[in-house]
């Protein structure tokens, strides 16, 4: 047998590393006493600050004047807007107090909010939506109804609105402000009362 260059007659072996294994190290089995090796212990995940959750129901809607013409919108100052000119148009509504029921609560707000006395003709349906403020996430509902004029004189709560005022029906779906409130005026279709 002729050797390999470089081989020097005697074949050489290559010593295999042993590799250890992953994770806590056994306990020595050659000693007589055990010792267990305890987990790194985990930091705890930080603490997530959520905003409190506060539920508001609220009534209010759309009030037809006496000849079944026109609409009530409120109008507020647009925060945004630099010029504080700016109105907002919105349906009248506010919150329900302890022991009314939403009609109960949307005839008086329309009232406070306008000067404006009116029945309910039909509901219109529910408008859910979030929004923050003063550090809290909001979830409001709100209880949305078709009313007829039947009294009253047209000023609006000098501490909650800014203007008040009748506007063509045709016109209102436009003047809105608010999205879901265009929407819930707009499949309502005919609003006469």
């Amino acid at each position: 047998m002729t050797t390999a260059p470089g081989g020097g007659g005697e074949a050489k072996r290559k010593k295999r590393r042993r590799r250890r294994p992953k994770g806590p190290t056994p306990p020595n089995l050659n000693n007589s006493e055990t010792t267990q090796v305890k987990p790194a212990a985990k930091k705890p995940a930080p603490k997530r600050v959520y905003a409190k959750r506060v539920d508001e129901v609220s009534a209010g809607g759309l009030v037809i004047d006496s000849t079944g013409t026109k609409g009530l919108l409120i109008g507020r100052r647009d925060l945004k807007d630099q010029t504080r000119e700016r109105l907002l148009w919105s349906l009248p509504k506010g919150h329900i107090e302890e022991g009314e029921t939403p009609e109960q609560a949307a005839v008086r707000e329309v009232q406070e909010e306008t000067g404006i006395e009116s029945e309910i003709s039909k509901e219109l349906g529910v408008i859910n939506f979030w929004f923050m403020a003063g550090g809290n996430r909001i979830h409001k509902t709100v209880h949305h109804y078709l009313f007829r004029e039947v009294g009253g004189k047209l000023a609006p709560q000098l501490t909650e609105v800014d203007d008040v005022g009748w506007f063509p029906l045709g016109e209102i779906v436009e003047l809105l402000a608010y999205p879901d409130e265009k929407k819930l005026i707009a499949k309502s279709g005919d609003l006469v009362i």
